[in-house]
This record gives structure tokens, sequence and C-alpha cells, in this order.
């Protein structure tokens, strides 16, 4: 089955388990690209991300004896709050395996339902591998994040409202971690229309997706550096089914410093009243730090989640965070 038709299957099986987000017109980012720019808020959705609609898609599509045995998954926090709201709706019981490092706020937005919590490792990389391995060893059904098919028609079923809402537009931009939002997401758009550009964004501190691409195999950073895109940190495992997706479909990519991202956060925050966390800003600090590869354009930038600790949130919008002091000057301060 073609990967948009498992989207288009996917839209209809969540039904109104899933917020059909708002697609906002900006019109200072419209003003700074003299084109026209409109924001996907995902940040609007259950559990403050894209995130639920994969994790529901999965449970939703697992075979009743699947669900009896129970499932396991892994996560920073946003996929981990998705699925846990996903156990309530599907019937099931589950177990969340985190990073040690995790944040706390995502942590305790955990911990609102039912799943069960365990914690190892410092990355997104080394705690998925481990939950996996525990999967296979307690018989239970394994969830990934990313790497699955079902979940990443889920996360593109976002991709389905943007082209009910606007059918016409040049570029789409979203944040790339392990690739499942982003692949589905350009899978959908270039069956709708193959004219359609999909610029994958990453922070330069954790650019595996784009490395792995310019490579031609997966790559895994050893040592990789912190990020204020916690979200999309980490790398791809391996055989990741997002990595080929990705190949086809996204057809560059675009980095941000953490400087950048810092900015586009406050900028969120100053000039929409917007909360984002640190990827939804990743897309959003590559259009403004590249206006004029954008200019005369009609761009959707993906605003994927919103969950950002408000200890970080402080410290961004203070210019205190470490490595993040303003960048350049952005409409909102012109």
């Amino acid at each position: 089955m073609e990967l948009h038709q498992r989207i288009e299957r996917a839209a209809a099986r969540l039904g109104d388990q899933i917020l059909h987000t708002p697609l906002l017109h900006s019109r200072v980012l419209s003003g700074a690209i003299e084109g026209q720019v409109y924001l996907k808020l995902e940040s609007e959705q259950h559990t403050g991300s894209f995130k639920a609609r994969g994790a529901l898609n999965r449970l939703l599509c697992l075979e009743p004896d699947a669900r009896d045995r129970g499932v396991i998954t892994a996560s920073s926090g946003n996929h981990a709050q998705g699925f846990a709201r996903a156990l309530e709706i599907a019937g099931c019981q589950g177990t969340v395996f985190m990073p040690v490092n995790a944040s706390p706020a995502k942590i305790e937005a955990v911990r609102q339902y039912a799943a069960h919590i365990e914690f190892f490792g410092q990355g997104c990389l080394e705690t998925e591998l481990h939950a996996r391995q525990v999967a296979e060893e307690r018989g239970l059904t394994w969830v990934s994040p990313y790497n699955d098919w079902e979940v990443m028609a889920g996360q593109g079923t976002l991709a389905v409202e943007i082209t009910r809402d606007l059918p016409r537009f040049d570029c789409l931009l979203g944040c790339v971690g392990g690739g499942g939002m982003m692949g589905g997401a350009a899978s959908w758009v270039k069956h709708h229309d193959p004219g359609i550009r999909v610029i994958g964004c990453l922070p330069a501190n954790s650019p595996e997706m784009k490395l792995s691409v310019e490579a031609g195999q997966i790559i895994t950073i050893d040592d990789p550096m912190d990020t204020l895109s916690d979200g999309s940190a980490g790398g791809l495992e391996p055989g990741a089914v997002t990595f080929d997706v990705c190949r086809q479909v996204v057809d560059d990519y675009l980095l941000a410093s953490e400087a950048q991202i810092a900015d586009g956060i406050r900028f969120m925050l100053d000039r929409h009243q917007k909360v984002i966390e640190g990827a939804a800003a990743v897309p959003l600090a590559c259009l403004l730090n590249n206006p004029d590869r954008f200019r005369a354009q009609s761009v959707v930038i993906i605003i994927c989640g919103a969950n950002i600790a408000m200890d970080k949130l402080r410290a961004v919008l203070s210019g205190e965070y470490p490595g993040t002091e303003r960048a350049t000057q952005t409409p909102a301060e012109s």
C-alpha cells in the first residue's frame, strides 16, 4: 500500500479523536518574504504536539492479541504523551521508556495518563534501542516513535488538513528528527501536488537526517550536542523506514543554530502570542534567516509542538539560555 493511501485511511480512522488544527496566516512573516506564510499550529493539538496523531493511529491498527499483550515505546516527551493518551482511547496497557534526563515537565505530563514510565539512557536513540530489546524480552508490542508505517501515516494526517484548508501553495517547511512527521507530511503533499517543494529543517547541533541523506546511509553522531530542539534530537535507528521516505520526498535541508531557534521561540510569543517548543521554532528560524530563498512564495510552516519546560522558556526569553544570544534582527524587532 502506498504511504499516501495509508495516510488517507489514517485520517478517516482518527476522526474526531484528533483536532483539525488551525492554519494561521502570518502577516509579519508574509511581509518578511513579500509572499504569504501560513502556520500549521500543531502546538494546539491534543497533548500539545503532532505526536498525538501517529501514536493513536498505530494503536488503533493493532490486532486484538497485540493489544492484549501490552505495548511499549520510548520517547523524550512528545511521543510519550501522545502514546499515553492513545492507550486510554485504544484500551491498552503500556509502558513508556524515557531518557533519565527527560524534561521534568514532560515526565509529569505523561504521568497524567495511565501509562507506566521507566527510565534508561541519556539520549533518544539509546533509550529507543533499549526499549525495543525490553519489548522482545517481555513479549510486548513495540511502537516506534517514528520507524513505523502507521505512525508515519498518522503524522501525515496533518498535511491532509493543510491541503484541505489551502489547496495551493509553493513550499512546506517542518522540523526533521526521526523523519516520521516530515516523511508522512511530505508524502501527502507530493501526492496532492508534486510541484510543492518540501524543506526539512534541523538544529545544527543535531542534523542526523541531513547527514544521513548526504551520505546515502544512516549516520549516528556518537557524542551529540545539546539543543533547544530536544523533541527532534537523536539519531535514526538502523533500518528506519523513514530514511528512504525522506530521501524520496524531502527536496532539501536547512539548519538553524541554537541562537536562531531561540529567536524563533521569542518571535512567536511576541508576534503571535503563542508558546512553542524548540523543534517548532526550527523551521521558523530557517525561514527568518533565509528570506530570499522564499521570496514571493506561498509557504506553510509546521509548528509542531508547544511543550517547552517553564525554566527553559524563562531562560530563552531572558537571553540567559547557553548559546542563544540573539542571532539576527527579526521582523518582530524591525
